[in-house]
């Protein structure tokens, strides 16, 4: 999501972008964006998440269409495979290389059974990074723990929010009456991947202590993943609202109430912010996008970092304190509204162009993404 934003904001300022991702069938056509151009790899499932792919090695082939039209910067968004062959194909023709760091994958190891596998995987997150002249992170809090963990050249890059796509306006009670919410039930919704890292154990125990304390709530999840079937079997409360385009998704939140963020494997949280924005009464653990844009009970509710049982008793404040909700919807609102992509990407092009030596860049300026 990040980067498809990215992407076409920098398009849209004049660059020439070109973007590098796995092949996949059930993305719309490579040629359907207008603000950049796609240039599907090959790729294949990840074992155990098969709706995300991995792209392959392709040196050769970046090698050979970078040496026939050079870019002036290549920016890397995956660690993986495909990612370490674009780094070492910039550096073998002398392209500036920068990267960003998205995901926790070290952290993802003990959610997925592997924890053994952590330090492997923080080491390769450090080695990939570390060979670029540049590693964007989310948070300044972010950056200082991947500095103690020997990442180098760390710069913040921010989240933005468009909130006019993103706003309480776009409250649907049509949406309402589909979930069987009556204008004054609580409905809490989550937006998000539905798999191990994002704490639904967690999640669904304050959901279920918020309809212990108010039986007129009622709970939706929105997103897709691999422990769909599992929680649909186990929570016939819960509304299953699938995978929706970003566009249609902020209908879903504006038409909601509350937003309970129990993930602590975030970078940042862009679902926070966006659910912020909507007009949603939002309580999350104190790190990553909750530390920088909620101040606690003014404008949203935070837990200590590692203790549920905090986030629990604040969700049930939520769910129970109709002036409290109805007071954080509006502060929350007000706490993100000058977030604004274009002035996150302003910077982040700012500093790109630093790197790549072009003091102003000229319309056309070319750029990849993989």
């Amino acid at each position: 999501m990040t980067f498809g934003v990215i992407a076409g904001e920098m398009g849209r300022r004049g660059h020439s972008v070109a973007v590098y991702r796995p092949r996949r069938s059930d993305l719309p056509d490579a040629g359907a964006h207008a603000g950049f151009r796609q240039v599907p790899m090959p790729g294949l499932p990840i074992p155990g998440y098969p709706l995300l792919r991995m792209g392959l090695p392709a040196g050769g082939r970046l090698r050979r269409a970078w040496s026939a039209e050079r870019p002036d910067l290549v920016h890397v968004a995956t660690e993986g495979p495909l990612g370490l062959s674009a780094i070492k194909a910039a550096r073998a023709l002398g392209i500036p290389v920068t990267s960003s760091f998205h995901t926790n994958f070290h952290a993802y190891t003990r959610h997925y059974k592997i924890s053994l596998l952590r330090n492997v995987a923080l080491g390769w997150l450090r080695y990939v990074h570390n060979l670029t002249l540049r590693t964007f992170v989310p948070t300044a809090d972010l950056g200082g723990e991947l500095s103690l963990l020997g990442f180098a050249n760390i710069s913040v890059m921010s989240r933005g929010v468009d909130t006019r796509q993103f706003r309480p306006q776009r409250r649907s009670h049509a949406l309402r009456s589909d979930w069987n919410a009556a204008p004054d039930d609580p409905v809490v919704i989550h937006v998000g991947r539905m798999a191990p890292e994002k704490n639904y154990p967690l999640l669904l125990r304050a959901y279920a202590a918020m309809a212990k304390a108010n039986p007129r709530c009622r709970f939706v999840l929105a997103g897709e993943g691999p422990l769909k079937r599992s929680l649909m079997r186990d929570h016939p409360e819960c509304v299953f609202a699938g995978f929706f385009s970003r566009d249609e998704i902020g209908r879903y939140y504006a038409s909601a109430d509350i937003y309970v963020h129990a993930s602590l494997t975030e970078t940042f949280g862009n679902v926070l912010t966006e659910a912020m924005a909507s007009g949603l009464a939002a309580v999350g653990f104190d790190y990553a996008a909750a530390r920088i844009f909620i101040r606690d009970g003014v404008s949203g509710l935070t837990a200590p970092a590692g203790d549920p049982e905090a986030l629990i008793a604040a969700a049930v404040r939520l769910a129970t304190d109709p002036a409290l909700r109805s007071r954080l919807r509006i502060s929350g609102r007000a706490a993100v509204e000058a977030q604004s992509w274009e002035k996150v990407i302003a910077r982040f092009e700012g500093d790109l162009e630093e790197i790549a030596g072009v003091l102003r860049a000229p319309p056309g300026a070319a750029a990849v993404l993989v």
